[in-house]
């Protein structure tokens, strides 16, 4: 048995990695078993810089908002604005714009672009919706972008409303961003009267867009289309979730974990179609099976990123899951040896990375056990995914950030 799992693993590298898979993806899901720890952040910067250098992949999509991503993405391809303000505006979710990796990261981008022809440039985006757990965003931005991209381009006559009309019913940012409608249905202002015009106009709007794609390339850039469509994809997503934030079923957080998932998978469709990616999230966005989650309305399952688009793209998904043996710091210690984790555990080297197919035939007659996590922002390695995944990147020790 140890002979056998000694076999499957293999040296961090992206040459390790491609060799798991039949043949290069459009899209290299790596997933992290909780956020905000540097190392892995290290890790996932160099498997990018070899990706992008050995196998020709040149774009990274990390989980955070689509929407301030942009503002990563116009830096890193064409300088605008600094460093500093690139990493206080452009990340979501607090611990992202604080990181040291993700700044290096980022640093890095924008150095090798620098001299670069377009076509060979590094592109970055984030992938999640405007969304936080304590809040979603207002339509308004995606709004008003989308509909600023048409009212430049296509006959006036072809646009269903004005912006004076759009900001009528928008009204104020506060009333969609408020708090308490996350646990309080009946503060939400996504079925009112306004919403519901708002989500036909969206709707009106995006069909727009499609429908004037011959003339809007030949108009404007395609990078420019691209934005206008990610647009589209954010108002309409948007307004979908506060519909189902003003729903008061027991559907409700249901709808809005998948409400979620579906736009992230909508989101690395997209990036799908301009060429390969490297995507990095928590493992539960980019697993192939349903998550789950316990909320304080009880357990919610739902289709993750990762199982919508495996779904759509087969083989040119792929995901390879990072997991941990030790975050002392957290106060996570060596995993019981009976473990998916334990069993890595016990191998020589600091940090591998695993064929997990091959560990699951290895390990069929004797499943391991679940590992039970004491700290709740650490989610181990579920034995019954192992044969669903492509690769395991495990990392034995993680030092405080």
């Amino acid at each position: 048995m140890d002979a056998d799992i000694k076999d499957t693993a293999h040296a961090v590298e992206a040459a390790a990695v491609m060799r798991l898979l039949p043949a290069r993806p459009r899209l290299l899901a790596l997933g992290e078993p909780n956020h905000g720890e540097d190392a892995l952040l290290d890790l996932r910067n160099e498997l990018f810089r070899q990706l992008v250098e050995q196998e020709g992949y040149r774009t990274i999509a990390i989980e955070s908002d689509c929407m301030t991503g942009l503002v990563v993405d116009d830096y890193v391809t064409s300088g605008q604005g600094s460093l500093d303000e690139v990493m206080e505006r452009g990340f979501s979710h607090e611990w992202f714009n604080v990181s040291a990796p993700n700044r290096e990261l980022v640093r890095w981008m924008r150095a090798y672009n620098d001299g670069r022809p377009a076509s060979e440039r590094l592109r970055f985006a984030g992938f999640d919706g405007p969304l936080e757990i304590t809040h979603a965003a207002s339509p308004r931005h995606a709004l008003t972008a989308l509909h600023g991209y048409l009212v430049a381009r296509v006959d006036p006559g072809l646009l269903p409303c004005t912006p004076d009309t759009l900001d009528r019913l928008l009204g104020a940012d506060d009333r969609w961003t408020a708090p308490a409608a996350m646990t309080d249905p009946a503060r939400s202002v996504g079925q009112s009267a306004e919403a519901g015009r708002l989500r036909l106009l969206a709707d009106d709007l995006v069909a727009l867009l499609d429908q004037q794609t011959p003339h809007l390339l030949a108009a404007t850039s395609r990078d420019d289309w691209d934005r206008a469509r990610l647009y589209g994809r954010t108002a309409v997503g948007l307004l979908r979730y506060h519909h189902w934030m003003a729903d008061a079923s027991p559907a409700r957080m249901t709808q809005l974990c998948a409400l979620r998932g579906l736009m992230m998978a909508d989101n690395l469709l997209a990036l799908a179609e301009r060429g390969p990616a490297l995507v990095h999230a928590h493992n539960s966005h980019l697993q192939r099976e349903k998550s789950t989650m316990q909320l304080w309305e009880g357990a919610v399952a739902w289709w993750s990123a990762g199982a919508l688009v495996s779904a759509r793209l087969g083989e040119e998904y792929a995901f390879v899951a990072t997991a941990l043996g030790t975050i002392r710091h957290q106060g996570v210690d060596a995993p019981p040896p009976d473990t998916v984790e334990g069993l890595l555990y016990a191998l020589p080297e600091d940090r591998c990375v695993v064929d997990a197919r091959r560990l699951a035939a290895a390990l069929a007659g004797m499943p391991p056990a679940p590992r039970v996590s004491p700290w709740f922002g650490y989610a181990p390695l579920d034995p019954a995914h192992l044969a669903n995944s492509d690769g395991i990147v495990y990392v034995k020790d993680v030092p405080r950030s």
